[in-house]
């Protein structure tokens, strides 16, 4: 078929012609393998990437997952990480804060905390809606120096997208009980 349509081409166009039908076959074919060949875009968000103006700095922005792609008004799955050297301390509970703009709802019985590759066993978690605050207890304190994952599965994401500063503080286990500051995950919700 290629032969006939050169054939074609070669027999009834002139030559400057010919050229600039061969430039754009050739084009069409590296273009649509270029395109076959490319692999699937996922819509999942994977890590919160170069954020400009969030007016929190670099150093107090945690990574976090969407897992199904943080849409409006549909079910996700966050996993809200803390890396390893922001563990500067033991944790025996972890406080989430949002903001009053945030319409989504969370389902407190599928929470879950990872440490490394291990789930870690939770005794309690609170929403207080009011307050914007959710607050997990593992059973055990979560050691210093640890990569922690907090999962929340049957997340009802709001209705109105928009960007979202949810803030992580934790309480070390018999400490003063104030809750100290490790940073702020910046979640975009479409």
């Amino acid at each position: 078929m290629l032969l006939y349509v050169n054939l074609v081409i070669s027999i009834k166009l002139p030559w400057w012609r010919r050229l600039t039908m061969r430039r754009l076959l050739s084009g069409l074919a590296v273009t649509s393998c270029v395109i076959a060949g490319l692999p699937t875009i996922t819509s999942a968000q994977s890590l919160p990437g170069f954020t400009l103006f969030s007016g929190v700095k670099s150093e107090n922005q945690l990574p976090f997952r969407l897992d199904f792609g943080g849409q409006s008004n549909s079910w996700d799955r966050y996993i809200l990480r803390i890396p390893a050297q922001k563990m500067k301390l033991a944790a025996a509970q972890f406080a989430i804060t949002y903001p009053d703009h945030y319409k989504g709802s969370f389902d407190t019985k599928d929470i879950e905390i990872r440490v490394g590759d291990k789930k870690v066993p939770v005794s309690e978690v609170k929403w207080d809606r009011e307050g914007r605050l959710l607050e997990i207890f593992p059973e055990e304190p979560v050691p210093a120096g640890s990569r922690v994952e907090l999962v929340l599965s049957n997340v009802r994401n709001p209705a109105f997208g928009g960007t979202f500063y949810f803030n992580c503080q934790i309480l070390s286990p018999g400490d003063v009980p104030l809750l100290r500051y490790l940073g702020t995950w910046i979640l975009s919700i479409n």
